[in-house]
């Protein structure tokens, strides 16, 4: 299998894709990248073939000045071109990527990364990621597909691993190759490893991290994992010490010796290290003992074959059907002959009732029917109440109050003894002065 050139020189994060050799880490920084695959999409327009190995950071980067000349119109040689350009990625077939592989992008005008940690189970299997590419501005499409081949790794995984959170960094900013060479120089000028690797990098917000506020250029922060073969430092220790462990307890920052070594440009939250020491890991694997709870191996499921009697469930239906309609029908008899057939009847209801009941009742209906008859035609004759009564004291008839030309709503409630017709004159006494 053939390798690409920038595998062969041994250092692959030693070199920033825009050409060869063109730029250089510090030497410090050489060796600590030797499994670490860093890959820029070329100019040639074909599939990238890339060859990560397992249990070791993998970083792509999907450069929007590639695609750029994919959209027209085309820019010409030397011209500026900034359309806004977004990135869809997965895995060939599916909708979305691999467990094992992340993607971020910030905004439409900054690069697309490709991240995460290839596991074993993925080796010798390739793995095509499409890429498509987005113009916001004029919506034209580019597709390219990435072909990872994943390798095994002869030392994976590394005994002793270390996981540190970094607070003032941003995931796509720790995935650029100089901070990240910067950070592992640090790390191994205090561990001093004779092997270091980065395994996996990851954002404080895919843990459960909060989100920080816009103001004092705030970073999300991110965890970084790293690998090595030997055990851990004395200075990495020192966080396990019970007087760090108190002032971790109280919210304070704890007493670190090497923490200068990261300081001028790495703050990191030393309470929130993490030291993994798989050499003393033992295995959880129980083996499983049966007995009271757990239901035998049964074996493979086999489904019912085809040859299968047919069953008829006639007699089945009529059971149920024909029972509840009985029990129905039975109720509904006996709830009619109590409410039709044991009736007593008008007749013996009027005899036990007292006759000056049955008056007022009687007299109770006239009136209410005279007074719907009344509200059917308003034209008809006075009612019986308004009709002409003797006078009290003269004892003659006084036609009614009513008549047919009044209008009800203009009657006065309440007439004055001056306005009521035959009205019989009390004699006032008069006074004859003083005697």
């Amino acid at each position: 299998m053939q390798l690409p050139w920038w595998w062969e020189l041994g250092d692959p994060c030693a070199w920033t894709g825009q050409g060869r050799g063109t730029r250089r880490m510090s030497p410090a920084t050489t060796g600590t990248f030797l499994l670490t695959v860093y890959t820029i999409f070329s100019k040639v327009h074909s599939d990238r073939n890339v060859y990560p190995s397992a249990g070791v950071l993998f970083v792509h980067v999907l450069e929007r000045e590639y695609f750029k000349g994919e959209f027209p119109p085309y820019p010409k040689p030397g011209e500026i071109s900034n359309d806004p350009i977004t990135f869809n990625t997965n895995l060939m077939g599916y909708p979305d990527r691999p467990g094992w592989l992340r993607y971020i992008q910030r905004t439409p005008y900054s690069d697309g990364v490709l991240y995460g940690s290839p596991t074993a189970e993925n080796v010798g299997k390739p793995t095509v990621i499409e890429i498509t590419a987005y113009n916001r501005r004029t919506f034209e499409t580019a597709r390219h597909n990435l072909i990872i081949n994943i390798m095994s790794a002869e030392d994976f995984p590394l005994p002793y691993q270390a996981e540190f959170f970094i607070k003032n960094m941003n995931v796509e900013e720790m995935l650029a190759s100089e901070v990240l060479g910067d950070f592992l120089g640090a790390v191994k000028n205090v561990w001093q490893p004779e092997r270091l690797n980065a395994i996996n990098i990851t954002s404080a917000l895919d843990r459960g991290g909060r989100v920080p506020l816009p103001i004092n250029d705030m970073k999300e922060g991110v965890y970084v994992m790293v690998g090595a073969d030997v055990p851990f430092s004395s200075c990495l220790r020192e966080v396990e010490n019970p007087q760090n462990q108190l002032r971790c307890s109280q919210e304070m920052e704890p007493v670190i010796t090497c923490d200068k070594k990261f300081r001028t440009q790495f703050y990191i939250d030393w309470c929130k290290i993490s030291l993994v020491d798989r050499t003393k890991q033992v295995s959880t694997y129980q083996e499983v003992i049966r007995g009271e709870g757990i239901l035998p191996d049964g074996g493979e499921y086999k489904p019912p074959s085809d040859s299968l009697k047919s069953r008829d469930y006639y007699t089945d239906f009529l059971v149920t059907l024909a029972v509840p309609s009985a029990v129905a029908l039975v109720l509904f008899l006996i709830l009619a002959y109590i409410m039709c057939c044991r009736r007593e009847g008008v007749e013996k209801r009027n005899m036990q009732t007292p006759d000056i009941q049955l008056v007022h009742h009687s007299a109770i209906q006239k009136s209410t029917k005279e007074l719907r008859d009344m509200s059917k035609n308003r034209e008809i004759a006075w009612p019986l109440s308004t009709l002409p009564v003797f006078h009290p004291v003269t004892g003659e008839i006084i036609p009614p109050l009513h008549t047919d030309n009044y209008e009800s709503t203009n009657m006065p409630l309440m007439q004055t003894q001056q306005n009521l017709p035959h009205q019989t004159q009390i004699p006032q006494q008069q006074t004859t002065g003083e005697y």
